[in-house]
């Protein structure tokens, strides 16, 4: 992958980590997220069984059970502070 600043070597599965968590951030009608993020990373994490199929007319994905769970967990770990009260498995 290139970035405008050079060449870099970047690990795809942080960058899908890092995309399922903020997805959390825009939950509405409790599973819906709106889907404005990098398209290669959404069909990557629809591949994984996480989100629906992100490609179509809607502006939203729809994050399975196991996408919600892994979600809220990448949320806490990549973004939580130490005074989070929800301990981490």
């Amino acid at each position: 992958m290139l970035l405008f600043f050079g060449e870099m070597d970047l690990d795809e599965g942080k960058i899908d980590d890092a995309v399922l968590a903020l997805l959390s951030l825009s939950l509405h009608a409790e599973n819906r997220a709106w889907k404005g993020f990098d398209w290669d990373a959404m069909g990557r994490l629809h591949s994984k069984g996480l989100i629906s199929n992100p490609v179509g007319k809607a502006h939203s994905v729809v994050l399975t059970d196991e996408g919600l769970r892994k979600a809220e967990h990448l949320l806490l770990k990549l973004f939580g502070t130490t005074k989070s009260s929800i301990s981490l498995p």
